[in-house]
């Protein structure tokens, strides 16, 4: 019998017998944390709380990379919806593309943005431990919390952020950023005692920073608490080497990394397909004991015949073969 990418994908998902579907997911394979960065992930699919609790437990994943938006959306925040991830290079990227808004649209966002504030800085934190309690009743720990557009909030809302993070339980923060932006967020992240890790995708013009790794040194001068989210596939795509030897040299300063598969001309493959040592990065995390989240980011185009949850057993599946 011949099966088809899907046929694989279903079965990788029907793994588990019938009784483990009520068991709580578990994705710690030689003490390394398996995550996932969502709903980022999960593109064209819902992204509210709940539904990120189902695709996990299907996925047996139990920990995450959590943007702020599903969190704020299930408490009610005005104007933040849960959703809005649906592909690379959209909203999730900062809305490359669009038309500029009109001076009335203008308006309409500063008043939405007074709003939301205020309503922040009302929230109690109990709404927050609830939310986290929710994640972790199901068993998915909310290990990092990203914040977009991190430096271009008022000082009151940053440390709103920050206390979210701590509340959630998040051992570390993440952001896209601008090497202006960190010491700024390097002063705030010491007072909470709690790490920043930048994200780097390849540099371009006028881009983000961390393309270019010696950036990093630059953040992590000004603050001990200014870290690394080392994306492997970004990483050895921009810089035209293995991530291997970085990795090896700044391990204690990473927050987390980005798990993906590339080829070095920059297509982004199928897990295994490409020529990011993914493999080889897990079982150093395995043999060193790092305990950072290996985070998988769910980027290559979906095949003809397959769906999102199918290709993203099979990176599971991936990560989980290359630690036991």
């Amino acid at each position: 019998m011949t099966y088809t990418r899907r046929d694989i994908g279903k079965l990788a998902l029907a793994v588990l017998p019938a009784s483990a579907l009520l068991a709580k997911p578990d994705s710690k394979w030689g003490g390394v944390q398996i995550g996932l960065n969502v709903p980022y992930s999960f593109r064209g699919m819902s992204g509210t709380a709940d539904k990120i609790l189902e695709y996990m437990t299907k996925l047996n994943l139990s920990a995450c990379e959590l943007r702020l938006q599903p969190v704020e959306a299930e408490l009610g925040a005005p104007g933040v919806f849960a959703s809005g991830f649906d592909a690379p290079g959209g909203a999730a990227r900062g809305g490359r593309g669009r038309a500029p808004l009109t001076p009335e649209q203008t308006a309409a966002a500063e008043e939405t943005a007074r709003k939301l504030e205020a309503w922040r800085l009302a929230l109690s934190m109990d709404r927050i431990r609830d939310f986290r309690a929710k994640f972790e009743n199901a068993g998915v720990r909310i290990q990092i919390l990203k914040i977009d557009n991190f430096n271009s909030f008022s000082d009151a809302a940053t440390d709103y952020f920050f206390n979210v993070a701590k509340n959630l339980g998040c051992q570390a923060m993440s952001t896209e950023g601008r090497l202006g932006d960190v010491e700024r967020l390097g002063k705030f992240a010491a007072k909470h005692r709690i790490m920043v890790g930048y994200h780097g995708h390849t540099a371009g013009p006028g881009g983000e920073a961390f393309g270019a790794p010696e950036n990093w040194d630059k953040a992590m001068q000004v603050s001990s608490y200014n870290g690394i989210n080392l994306d492997l596939g970004h990483f050895l795509v921009g810089n035209k080497t293995s991530p291997v030897p970085y990795l090896m040299a700044h391990h204690d300063k990473i927050t987390h990394i980005h798990v993906k598969d590339r080829k070095l001309d920059g297509a982004t493959v199928p897990f295994g397909t490409g020529d990011v040592p993914i493999a080889e990065v897990l079982q150093l995390m395995k043999k060193n004991k790092w305990n950072f989240q290996a985070t998988i980011e769910f980027e290559y185009p979906t095949p003809q015949g397959s769906d999102v949850m199918t290709e993203l057993a099979r990176c599971v599946e991936y990560c989980r073969n290359a630690l036991v």
